[in-house]
């Protein structure tokens, strides 16, 4: 089969693609890769499969469909998928008695979903007989079509004696300017307490470095009906944590209740249009009539008092103080903000198009931390970007040591095609030098996080209960508001902060005041002193009934 066009749709009712004859009750295993986007497009590429006629199944061994939704942010992210898919070529010829290719006595259909198949398209299907079937970011509502394709063509070679079909296999990455799967209800983890809620896809930053815009596409905003409404039915299956999630998740312009219905207006290259304070972007964002992110985060928060609501990835050139005072004024919104630098020397982030200078971050998060004091900041970094020099990458260290981040994601360079970099700039800093660099802001992050960390002994936390924690007879673990890993004892505890509460024990789900003891680099650990919410606590951290709160 060649290239197959994509199935017309729209965010209107879902409809899954016809149910064919070889694809009842076959069962497809489904494998996760990158961000937390690309686990909430597995949510819902279960639901579309589930829709479809498959079950879902945690057992890889008897798949007759294996799924690998994939990331390629970075070299060493494609690098492990390419490790899987030989893997699974060694598992299907071992087991040939399943799969949809070939019907009875053929392998299970391998494809390739996500950022890797819209990156690499067609050199995916070319490359050694690993994959039968290549899927974009916006083609997951054509899944079924696609996998009756591929079972047809082999059922039918099968019949005429041909043997198993490598015939192209069947590929839909074509990019979307509407879709987003708003009218999909995703399928999620049994006993979970927290979701991912999908607002907005795509991105126009154009970052010089990042693949991004070339993998996910144009930035379109889901309608603000559809979001509210997951919120709602998240609310009363008893969710107590929902991260709102967007490749560019704070530029949220929704135009469904009216009002211009393109958000952004291009502009000439070089060019740039002010947004924020001391941030710019080559996009003029056209936002008049819009729902904005702060009215959604707002209108979101008020919907459950005793839900948690978090969101990322934004950028930091689109946090105006509107949203900034919906943080601050909505107990339930964490205290959590995601600021990606990416470097700290200006120079460098004038070559990475990032559209702010290292003084106007700093004055931002001065700023954000004037409005909202507790508030827990994490950031990306990449050492070793096109030309950065020794004294780029102290400017780096310097403002991970100035910041003092509870969270950092650091990464070595690693050159994309398609990107700006990629055409117009050197990767000239060697592997060693990048390596070397890499050690060294792990090593000043640490630093400071340990320091940071020393810092809580004493203080409270109202901390949201995930579960046993990783290691075996250590208690439970869970996280506080502004997003640190908490382990403490699985012990009875009282069931409220008021005197004489009876004693219950804790379950995933509850909201538990703890006491902070001691840390490690990465984690807190204290006692748990009572079963809570987020009224109550908050109502007494007013009334400084918890002495020192966090």
């Amino acid at each position: 089969l060649g290239p197959l066009p994509p199935v017309p749709h729209n965010n209107g009712p879902h409809k899954s693609a016809p149910l064919g004859s070889y694809l009842s009750g076959r069962s497809v295993f489904l494998e996760t890769y990158g961000c937390q986007m690309n686990v909430n497009d597995s949510e819902v590429i279960n639901s579309i499969l589930t829709q479809g006629g498959y079950n879902i199944t945690q057992d890889l061994q008897s798949a007759d469909v294996i799924l690998v939704n994939t990331c390629a942010i970075r070299e060493n992210a494609e690098k492990k998928v390419w490790h899987r898919l030989e893997y699974f070529r060694s598992l299907r010829r071992k087991n040939t008695s399943k799969g949809l290719a070939g019907g009875d006595g053929g392998h299970a259909v391998v494809g390739v979903l996500g950022c890797m198949a819209e990156r690499l398209k067609h050199k995916l299907l070319e490359q050694d007989q690993l994959v039968d079937l290549v899927a974009g970011p916006d083609a997951y509502r054509d899944l079924p079509r696609l996998l009756e394709s591929v079972a047809g063509a082999s059922m039918q070679k099968d019949e005429e004696g041909e043997g198993e079909m490598r015939g192209g296999g069947a590929i839909n990455v074509q990019l979307s300017t509407e879709e987003t799967y708003a009218d999909i209800i995703p399928v999620r983890a049994a006993g979970a307490c927290s979701a991912f809620v999908s607002v907005m896809r795509g991105c126009n930053n154009m970052c010089a470095f990042c693949i991004v815009p070339f993998t996910r596409g144009r930035e379109r905003s889901r309608p603000i009906a559809s979001i509210l409404q997951e919120v709602r039915l998240l609310s009363e299956k008893g969710f107590k944590e929902v991260t709102l999630l967007g490749q560019n998740v704070n530029s949220y312009s929704d135009f469904s209740e009216g009002g211009d219905s393109k958000p952004f207006e291009p502009q000439e290259e070089g060019s740039f249009a002010v947004y924020s304070r001391g941030f710019q972007s080559v996009y003029k964002p056209k936002r008049e009539q819009a729902v904005r992110f702060a009215e959604l985060l707002d209108r979101v928060a008020e919907i459950d008092p005793e839900m948690r609501i978090r969101f990322t990835s934004p950028h930091p050139k689109d946090f105006p103080d509107e949203l900034l005072h919906v943080m601050a004024s909505r107990p339930n919104v964490c205290n959590q903000i995601h600021m990606p630098a990416q470097s700290g020397s200006t120079t460098c982030l004038e070559r990475m198009r990032r559209g702010y200078t290292r003084d106007a971050y700093l004055d931002l998060v001065r700023h954000i931390r004037m409005l909202i004091p507790d508030v827990g900041i994490s950031s990306d970094f990449i050492t070793g970007f096109c030309g950065e020099t020794e004294q780029e990458h102290e400017m780096t260290l310097s403002l991970l040591q100035e910041v003092e981040y509870d969270t950092a994601y650091l990464f070595a360079y690693s050159e994309r095609t398609k990107t700006q970099a990629s055409k117009h700039l050197q990767d000239d800093v060697p592997e060693e030098a990048k390596s070397r660099r890499l050690e060294e802001l792990i090593a000043a992050f640490r630093s400071t996080l340990a320091e940071k960390n020393k810092a809580q002994a004493g203080r409270f936390h109202l901390v949201l209960v995930e579960g046993p924690a990783r290691r075996k007879n250590t208690g439970l673990k869970g996280n506080t508001d502004s997003g640190r890993m908490v382990i403490f004892p699985d012990i009875p505890i009282p069931s409220s902060p008021a005197e004489g509460s009876p004693l219950v024990n804790l379950s995933a789900g509850d909201y538990v005041i703890v006491q902070i003891k001691s840390s490690t680099t990465g984690t807190l650990h204290g006692i748990p002193l009572a079963r809570s919410s987020i009224t109550d606590y908050h109502s007494r951290r007013s009334a400084c009934s918890y002495g020192t709160p966090a």
